[in-house]
């Protein structure tokens, strides 16, 4: 008997069809519940880093049209700005003091809370988020590190005598930057020190029991062979957030020492921008600046995601 080659089982071909039709559905209703936030990310993040691009290269005084200046103002940033510098170097401190020492401190103090009960928990998880939620929490520590004798720094360490006359924190340049320092460190318990809560939560309570049967003896042993490597996602997007917020710093600065700060010994890039944008409307230079921060940010990104991954590999 022979067989019709060209003959096709209508049965065994309408479920593949109708599976592929199921996937381009799926496909497509998932690319329609994102549209609305890839319309706004495009709008609010995507087009202004373009506009900032394109404005670098002009002269825009925000009253008149741009004016093309070609590299003009990437040359005037690198070779004449002597301000810069020291505003790059004070951003450079805050990346590398208040970053880790922030991200660190936020990991430690999730983990020995964690073990709390869950409403002893919620209290100090409160306690230590809210000062990121405080708007005019800056207010307590200019009282704190006033410059007169009613400054409460002063009054401690006069009372201590370790020193003798007041001393004028926030307007001394020799120590408005250490001031400004310690506000942000407390700061900075924000969304990375909600993650590494979460994460600590999602830890599956075998995995310690098991761990002690393999010979793990004490909690710092249990921290570095299970704790960390359980929480790869959340360890990671807290640097993330710890890396935006120290190279975005400038509120923090505005409130404690002042716009700009004498002699700029406390100013960042941050704040460097807003007086150029919003004081100087010198937008075009400003665009550069927020350039220049901008590729800062992204190469430090890329280097501690390849770090943290690097180094959370099984």
């Amino acid at each position: 008997m022979k067989i019709n080659e060209n003959y096709t089982d209508v049965n065994a071909v309408t479920p593949l069809v109708q599976k592929k039709k199921s996937k381009d559905w799926e496909t497509r209703s998932a690319y329609a519940m994102l549209a609305p936030f890839l319309i706004l990310f495009s709008i609010f993040t995507i087009l202004p880093i373009l506009c900032s691009i394109y404005f670098s290269f002009t002269s825009f005084d925000m009253l008149q049209s741009p004016k093309w200046v070609g590299f003009s103002n990437y040359i005037r940033l690198m070779l004449d700005d002597k301000i810069f510098l020291k505003v790059l170097k004070n951003t450079m401190v805050f990346a590398f003091i208040t970053g880790p020492l922030s991200y660190v401190l936020s990991f430690l103090l999730a983990w020995m809370i964690n073990e709390y009960r869950p409403v002893v928990r919620s209290i100090w998880t409160l306690i230590f988020y809210a000062p990121s939620l405080a708007g005019s929490i800056f207010y307590v520590w200019t009282i704190i590190f006033s410059g007169d004798y009613y400054g409460y720094m002063n009054g401690w360490l006069m009372k201590l005598s370790i020193i003798k006359e007041p001393i004028d924190w926030i307007g001394n340049t020799d120590y408005v930057l250490k001031v400004v320092l310690i506000v942000q460190i407390w700061l900075s318990f924000g969304a990375g020190f909600l993650s590494f809560i979460a994460g600590l939560q999602g830890i599956d309570k075998s995995l310690y029991e098991a761990g002690r049967i393999d010979g793990i003896k004490n909690r710092w042993q249990e921290l570095w062979y299970i704790t960390v490597p359980s929480m790869k996602p959340q360890l990671l997007f807290g640097a993330v957030m710890q890396i935006a917020s120290s190279f975005g710093v400038s509120e923090v600065v505005k409130q404690v020492a002042g716009f700009p700060s004498r002699g700029y010994a406390a100013d960042t890039i941050g704040t460097y921008i807003i007086d150029y944008g919003t004081v100087r409307f010198e937008m075009g230079y400003a665009c550069t600046l927020s350039v220049v921060l901008f590729i800062i940010m992204l190469l430090m990104n890329k280097i501690i995601t390849k770090l943290l991954k690097g180094g959370t590999n099984d």
